[in-house]
């Protein structure tokens, strides 16, 4: 039999395994780092059997986003298995990989301990140790039940049940068998670079009706170099921590007499995100936005007229006045919508370009709560755009790029993710099409790559997701943009075209920064609270070595405010050293030092954010400088930066 093994053709027996091909047309090196086989589509296991249909293998290397996947997972098994030896009366459930690692979901009788993951971790070590194969078995679905039934595993026999299918695979190691799909690695000795992290609680199938579960986390790499890695990225991810670090700076908190998920903004939290929000605003401007608000509360029937009703109500609140129901609006394209629809409008007009710093309200589950990251009261930097078909892919390409100037500000580099049709949704197929379509066509007209998430797109329309990386390389979900067929159908929205007769218009629904709360969050770990100079609330603290130069810390200060500088005066009866280092907890990007020479000399002596000493600078120098590095960030994109 001829088969084509990473572009070599080779010849292999009736029978063959795709180890043994591959015994053949890798050097040992590459075979050493094999994990599992791609034929077409689909990863198979390397001791199965070649069929006769696949004509070309190519190799999954562990290292490879694929190989990393298929490692993880095989290591939930073996922490199912070191688990299920401590702890006999455990109950299973599933165990996947996710990015960066993998969990496993058990039901037992108490919480697990610090001190329980170290001895599974040492048991996950024999395990691995004993580098026992994993060995595929396909069963009737009858037989696998009576298989699980007879363990105890109550979980695995619900899962088969709804599969509803005659035959499933289970995967042995050692003494444990697992109901899987495949595939795993070969051997439990291959797992040599993993780690426990945390525990946490979770509802058996997310549903909070059904029993509370305990998830334990962990990492798992290729290699123990990438481990390390890793580990170090998660110990400096701990240090950066938003929440951590939104106490120490004084940005913001939370309070639980205010209720979960709603966010108390302190003064210099308030003013930071009133310096993004003021800057959002006059980009807009520049792109020829409109400012538009809307009510935080619509009543019911336009709920439902929207669709929300039906396909995202567990996410709204409501209320009732006068016996009437209103929803607290999630999102704020209905308002959007009504401003477009109160006037008649010709196709000179569009595009209509609507922009609102919306609060919105989202009925997230407690457990899902995380600081910023994940509130139920927050702000959108929400438009919607309203325009011809003709225009769509000027319009989203125009989305895109704004999102790319804004983002090079900040420093992020992104990747862009059309997310197509989910299982509940509203529209036609033709009109899904229609979006997905135009979506595609813009990123390709930019030669912009972009992956595609099947199924996740908004109930009313398809979106590109842009995600960006951040100084840990950790990937978050900001900016999107939603192509909209279906809603301006069921508002009846139109204007007069060139023909005189009415037209429907797309809209398109988009954020740039997103909830801005979310981002602020995304800002304090990215920059470890230190914000570039013209976001940070105080750019310049003076500290004075005595009383005496109190009077020219006041000058200085009069100074620079009236260059538009955010300066403080520390004045306090302390030493010198002990300001300074207040400074730098602070995150205080200049620190403008005032002893005798300072006041003789009509200036200050200038130290930076991260120890560098400039020495002494004249006043009008060191407003120049301040104000100079509040404006570099801009100059890479044509930008430009003024807040007062």
């Amino acid at each position: 039999m001829q088969l084509s093994v990473a572009g070599q053709q080779i010849s292999v027996e009736a029978g063959a395994t795709f180890a043994d091909a591959f015994k053949q047309a890798l050097s040992n090196k590459q075979y050493k780092n094999l994990v599992v086989a791609r034929c077409g589509e689909s990863l198979l296991d390397l001791t199965t059997a070649i069929p006769a249909d696949c004509a070309a293998v190519e190799p999954v290397f562990a290292d490879s986003p694929e190989g990393l996947v298929v490692i993880r997972h095989s290591t939930a098994h073996v922490m199912a298995e070191a688990v299920k030896k401590l702890f006999p009366t455990a109950k299973v459930t599933i165990g996947p990989s996710v990015d960066n690692g993998f969990y496993y979901d058990f039901d037992y009788e108490r919480p697990f301990t610090p001190e329980d993951l170290e001895a599974i971790e040492a048991e996950m070590l024999r395990i691995v140790g004993a580098d026992k194969a994993f060995a595929r078995q396909e069963l009737t679905s009858a037989e696998a039940r009576a298989h699980f039934d007879a363990d105890g595993e109550k979980y695995k026999v619900e899962l088969i049940d709804d599969l509803g299918v005659e035959q499933v695979s289970t995967y042995t190691q050692g003494g444990f068998t697992d109901l899987c799909r495949g595939p795993h690695v070969p051997r439990t000795g291959l797992l040599k670079a993993f780690k426990l992290t945390t525990v946490a609680g979770a509802y058996w199938r997310g549903d909070e009706k059904n029993p509370q579960l305990q998830r334990i986390y962990g990492t798992a790499w290729a290699t123990p170099k990438d481990l390390k890695v890793y580990l170090e990225r998660l110990e400096e991810a701990k240090k950066r921590d938003h929440r951590k670090l939104g106490t120490q700076l004084d940005l913001f908190s939370f309070h639980e007499d205010v209720g979960g998920g709603m966010v108390l903004w302190h003064p210099k939290g308030a003013l930071t995100r009133a310096i993004l929000e003021d800057f959002e605003r006059k980009e807009h401007l520049k792109r020829g936005y409109q400012f538009v608000q809307g009510p935080l509360i619509l009543r019911r029937e336009l709920w439902e007229k929207s669709g929300h009703y039906d396909n995202y109500r567990e996410n709204m609140y409501f209320t009732e006045i006068d016996e009437q129901a209103y929803g607290i609006k999630p999102m704020n394209c209905l308002s959007h919508m009504l401003i477009f629809k109160s006037r008649l409008r010709s196709y000179r007009d569009l595009p209509q370009r609507y922009f609102e710093h919306g609060v919105v309200h989202r009925h997230e589950k407690s457990g899902v709560l995380h600081g910023l990251l994940r509130v139920r009261s927050f702000t959108q930097d929400d438009a919607h755009i309203l325009c011809r078909p003709d225009q769509l892919r000027e319009e989203i390409i125009g989305v895109v790029k704004f999102v790319r100037d804004v983002m090079d500000i900040f420093g992020f580099n992104f990747e862009a993710e059309i997310s197509t049709r989910p299982e509940k949704s509203i529209g036609s197929d033709e009109d899904w099409d229609r979006a997905t379509d135009a979506l595609k066509d813009a990123l390709e007209h930019m030669d912009m790559p972009y992956a595609i998430n099947a199924g996740d797109g908004a109930f009313y329309g398809p979106k590109i997701d842009i995600k960006i990386k951040d100084a840990l390389d950790r990937s978050w979900q900001c900016a999107t943009v939603q192509c909209d067929f279906t809603l301006p159908e069921r508002f009846e929205l139109s204007y007069i075209g060139e023909d005189g007769n009415k037209h429907r218009p797309v809209m398109l629904h988009r954020v740039i920064l997103g909830s801005i709360e979310r981002f602020m969050g995304v800002l304090i770990e990215h920059f470890a609270g230190a914000f570039p100079v013209w976001l940070a609330p105080t750019q310049a603290r003076i500290l004075t070595v005595t009383d005496a130069q109190n009077g020219h810390a006041e000058k200085v200060l009069r100074f620079l405010q009236e260059k538009g500088i955010r300066a403080e005066a520390d004045v306090r009866n302390e030493k010198l050293g002990y300001k300074v280092r207040e400074a730098q907890l602070d995150r205080i990007p200049y620190m403008l030092i005032v002893g005798d020479k300072e006041v003789e000399a009509d200036g200050v002596n200038v130290r930076v954010r991260g120890g560098a000493d400039v020495g002494f600078v004249s006043l009008s120098g060191v407003a120049q400088i301040i104000l100079d590095a509040a404006h570099e960030p801009f100059k890479r994109g044509g930008m430009s930066y003024s807040f007062s």
